[in-house]
């Protein structure tokens, strides 16, 4: 008998928990609001000698047309030959959240072509780090890209659009 009565009176609690209960309310930051990675998501603070980057994408009507181009690389002076340095940005996942974000240990170069150079054929530009498939990541306005490189490289990237037209490819 008393436990019957033991679980009458859970059953009742229950019900009258669910009949006068309030809604729960949380709060989530929406992504476009949020002031700090943080904000979003728990991604890990730079480690020492890297800088993390945070990219915030415009929504698109249709994003599978887009790709985002991730440019790394320094402004320096050089000639006239062709100077670049390489490297491989690696894709991690935020553990517990499934998000990605990115990673460049380490850079190597410069390197460049060893043609001769005029005389006074010295200037600045920006000298990228070539990536390969690894520069080139989804576009989702959803969430930002996350990506940590070397302390004395900066962070750029240009949005790819594919073209509305698709053109038929032929047998051979």
């Amino acid at each position: 008998m008393k436990k019957i009565s033991l679980i009458v009176f859970v059953l009742i609690v229950w019900v009258q928990g669910i009949i006068f209960a309030e809604p729960i309310k949380t709060e989530q930051v929406v992504y476009k609001e949020a002031t700090t990675l943080e904000e979003v998501a728990p991604y890990p603070k730079a480690e020492k000698g890297m800088i993390r980057y945070g990219i915030s994408l415009p929504l698109q009507e249709n994003e599978n047309d887009f790709c985002v181009e991730i440019i790394i690389g320094k402004t320096m002076i050089i000639d006239n030959n062709s100077h670049f340095f390489t490297g491989i940005l690696e894709e991690k996942s935020l553990k517990g959240w499934g998000y990605s974000y990115y990673v460049i240990d380490e850079i190597q170069g410069p390197a460049s072509t060893l043609m001769a150079s005029l005389p006074g054929s010295e200037h600045e530009e920006f000298v990228r780090t070539y990536l390969g498939k690894s520069g080139f990541v989804r576009y989702n306005s959803k969430l930002p890209i996350v990506i940590y490189a070397p302390e004395g490289f900066e962070v750029n990237y240009r949005i790819w659009k594919a073209q509305p037209e698709m053109v038929n490819a032929l047998e051979k």
